[in-house]
C-alpha cells in the first residue's frame, strides 16, 4: 500500500503560484488571497473605528460641561492640569497627622518664651534688618548747624560715634577703667557669638509662627465638627486658617 501511494505521489505535479502577467509587471507581485484578507481585515477596523466616532460625534450633548474644561489650560497642544495654590506645606501636614493641638500649643509657649529669654539677653541693639532709630540735635542759629559736629557734640571718640549703645564719653574713657573684652580677638569672637545668638533668635521666631498656625488649623478643623450650618468666608492658605461663618444658634 505504501508503495502505491508513493507511485501516485511521484505522478502530481508541484503547485506553483500564479504569477503576474507580464503586460501588469508594473504593479509589483500578483496579490494573493492571504494580502487581501489582511488588507481588507486593516480596512473594516478602521472603518469600525470610524463609525464608532461618528455615532460619539452626534450624540455629543452640547451643553455638555465637566470641572476639567476651567481647571486644565492647553501647554504645547497638550491639555495640563493648573497647579492648586498649596494651603499647607508638607511640614505642617506632618504635624497636624501625627499631633493634637494640645501638644502644638505647649511648644509654641515653649519656643515663646525662648523668644523672651533670648531678646532679653540681646535687647536687639545691632540687629540686622533692625529700623534705624533717629537722633535729632536742635540748634539755635543757623551758624551752629554749619560749624555742628558730632564727635565735639557727644564728647567722644570718632571709633564710637556710630555706636547706638555703650558710647562712653571722653572723660569716662580718661578718668574710670574700661571693663569688658578690649582685644581685638576678643571684641570679634564676641561679635561672632552674638550674631549667632541673633541668627538663633530669628530661626525661634519663625518657628513660633508656624506652630501658631498650625495650631489655629487644628482648632478650625475641630470646629468643623459641628453640626451648625457654616459658609466658608476665606480659603486656607499657608500662612494663615480656613475662615468660615457659623449660622447663629440661640443656646437654650
Amino acid at each position: 500500500m505504501s508503495s502505491f501511494r508513493k507511485a501516485l505521489k511521484s505522478k502530481q505535479r508541484d503547485h506553483k503560484e500564479r504569477s503576474q502577467p507580464g503586460f501588469r509587471k508594473n504593479l509589483g507581485l500578483l496579490e494573493k488571497k492571504k494580502d487581501y484578507k489582511l488588507r481588507a481585515d486593516d480596512y473594516h477596523r478602521k472603518q469600525k473605528t470610524l463609525n464608532a466616532l461618528r455615532k460619539k460625534a452626534m450624540d455629543k450633548n452640547p451643553d455638555e460641561f465637566h470641572f476639567k474644561m476651567i481647571h486644565s489650560q492647553l501647554k504645547d497642544g497638550v491639555h495640563v492640569a493648573k497647579q492648586k495654590e498649596e494651603e499647607m506645606t508638607e511640614e505642617q501636614k506632618k504635624i497636624m497627622r501625627t499631633q493634637d493641638i494640645r501638644y502644638v500649643e505647649m511648644k509654641r509657649v515653649a519656643e515663646a518664651k525662648k523668644i523672651e529669654r533670648l531678646k532679653s539677653e540681646l535687647h536687639l541693639l545691632d540687629a540686622d534688618g533692625k529700623q534705624k532709630n533717629k537722633h535729632t540735635f536742635f540748634v539755635d542759629t543757623k551758624k551752629e548747624v554749619e560749624e555742628f559736629d558730632l564727635i565735639t557734640h557727644l564728647n567722644t571718640v570718632p571709633e564710637l560715634v556710630d555706636r547706638a549703645y555703650n558710647r562712653p564719653t571722653l572723660d569716662t574713657l580718661v578718668n574710670k577703667s574700661i571693663l569688658g573684652a578690649v582685644e581685638p580677638k576678643t571684641v570679634q569672637k564676641l561679635a561672632k557669638q552674638r550674631k549667632l545668638q541673633y541668627d538663633e533668635l530669628s530661626q525661634r521666631i519663625d518657628r513660633e509662627k508656624k506652630m501658631f498656625i498650625i495650631s489655629q488649623k487644628i482648632q478650625t478643623r475641630k470646629d468643623l465638627q459641628d453640626k451648625n450650618k457654616k459658609v466658608k468666608v476665606q480659603k486656607e492658605t499657608t500662612t494663615a486658617p480656613a475662615v468660615y461663618k457659623f449660622e447663629a444658634k440661640r443656646r437654650r
